[in-house]
């Protein structure tokens, strides 16, 4: 089975909460604190496998959830930070956001390694808060949260070489008479239903990967059919090879099919359009009339294309020639990697601790909503009942800007501050 398409759940791990503790030796009064910073949260992390050809494996698994990092513990201990999760994936993956369909990452080398989402930072714990005035923290910070996201991995199969044409034309033919890939080939459409890989190892030939694409029909630019999907395949490849049916046995055109393969191309993407092509005229074996390819040979070279040769996959005859001059024009073709515009860049967003302020009039009083998350990770953080938590709870509100916030929103001495189930008297 091949799948070259899944969607997947990932979320990164947790940082460990750091730790509320004081030294307990016997002989040791007025110990002071001794609590650890928890461990940091593991990352979900994208590898290339070259011995992977599919996304199977996503077919049935749907979440991936990297290991929590652990809370830190008494002597100053720090926590276990979580395993990173290392997913793996074959070469020529392309990593979307699910929501926007927007690229993340593209993995084409064989030695590719992707950090999607990073594992949360530890707590820092009580030991961390100890000051000269504030000796006996009773209060750690939490752990960082994880980060999760839905995306999409999609698979362009990494060719030199790709075969274009019409279905029952002879591609997987020419494939399995020139690689070890053995396609299943019968007379009727659409039997190639899937992409099939071969590495073409001829004499006095430096072997390349050759990709039978299966058969595109009229309107594939659109959609129409498996068309879309089958033209991700060929994105990547230097070079096409385009058959076509010369016999003309089933009553088709040869030039018409030509021109009209051509026309998806450009409708789909004037750079695939405009890659190099070797067009080969096969089942020669069974053409009736020489100057059918004479004159097809001549329409094409009018549109501009110089090389076109005829063929018979079936006996072999012409084959090596093909091949040969793809070898030849490999050569001369640079390897490029696959453009991405700008737009289609996933940019992650700036992950901050936020808040809102939301005013409640009263009669005697008014009320000041402070919410968000900056507030609920503070709030995990602090002990309210207290001395000293407070003042550290003060200190954050005042250098996160709160304080003056809420002063220039006119709050005067007996307004009620509320954050979250925390609530205190304004006082100036």
């Amino acid at each position: 089975m091949f799948i070259d398409k899944a969607k997947i759940f990932v979320r990164s791990g947790k940082g460990g909460n750091g730790s509320v503790s004081f030294r307990r030796e016997k002989y040791v009064p007025l110990g002071g604190p001794d609590g650890g910073d928890g461990g940091k949260g593991g990352s979900i992390v994208f590898k290339v496998d070259t011995g992977i050809t599919t996304l199977l494996d996503f077919k049935y698994r749907k979440k991936f959830i990297a290991e929590d990092g652990e809370a830190g513990s008494t002597s100053k201990c720090y926590g276990k930070n979580g395993e990173d999760l290392y997913i793996t994936v074959p070469m020529g993956t392309i990593i979307r956001e699910a929501e926007t369909n927007k690229v993340i990452a593209d993995l084409s080398h064989k030695d590719d390694v992707f950090v999607l989402l990073r594992g949360g930072k530890g707590g820092k714990g009580n030991a961390k808060f100890a000051t000269p005035t504030r000796q006996a923290p009773h209060f750690a910070e939490p752990g960082m949260p994880g980060e999760e996201m839905q995306i999409v991995l999609e698979l362009k199969l990494l060719a030199d070489v790709g075969l274009l044409g019409f279905p029952n034309v002879g591609k997987s033919t020419f494939l399995s008479m020139t690689t070890a890939a053995k396609p299943k080939i019968a007379n009727y459409h659409f039997t190639t239903l899937k992409p099939n890989l071969g590495v073409v190892a001829a004499d006095g030939v430096e072997p390349f990967v050759m990709a039978d694409i299966p058969g595109i029909i009229e309107g594939a630019s659109e959609g129409v059919g498996l068309g879309l999907e089958f033209l991700r395949h060929i994105e990547r490849t230097r070079l096409l090879i385009h058959v076509v049916d010369i016999s003309g046995i089933e009553g088709r055109d040869p030039f018409e099919d030509f021109v009209k393969i051509n026309e998806e191309l450009k409708n789909y993407s004037v750079k695939l359009w405009d890659r190099p092509q070797i067009v080969v005229a096969n089942k020669t074996d069974m053409l009736y009339d020489e100057e059918v390819f004479e004159n097809f040979k001549k329409k094409v070279q009018e549109l501009g294309f110089d090389k076109v040769f005829k063929m018979s996959a079936a006996t072999r005859d012409g084959v090596d020639d093909v091949i040969k001059e793809a070898a030849r024009m490999l050569k001369e073709i640079p390897i490029t990697e696959l453009e991405i515009a700008e737009d289609e860049r996933y940019i992650p967003e700036e992950k901050k601790f936020t808040y809102e302020i939301r005013v409640e009039e009263g009669e005697e009083y008014d009320t000041y909503y402070v919410f968000g998350s900056f507030v609920d990770r503070l709030l995990s953080a602090v002990n309210v009942h207290d001395a000293d938590s407070l003042r550290y709870f003060h200190k954050v509100l005042k250098n996160k800007g709160v304080l003056d916030e809420l002063r220039e929103m006119g709050i005067q001495d007996g307004d009620m501050v509320n954050l979250n189930d925390f609530e205190f008297e304004y006082l100036m």
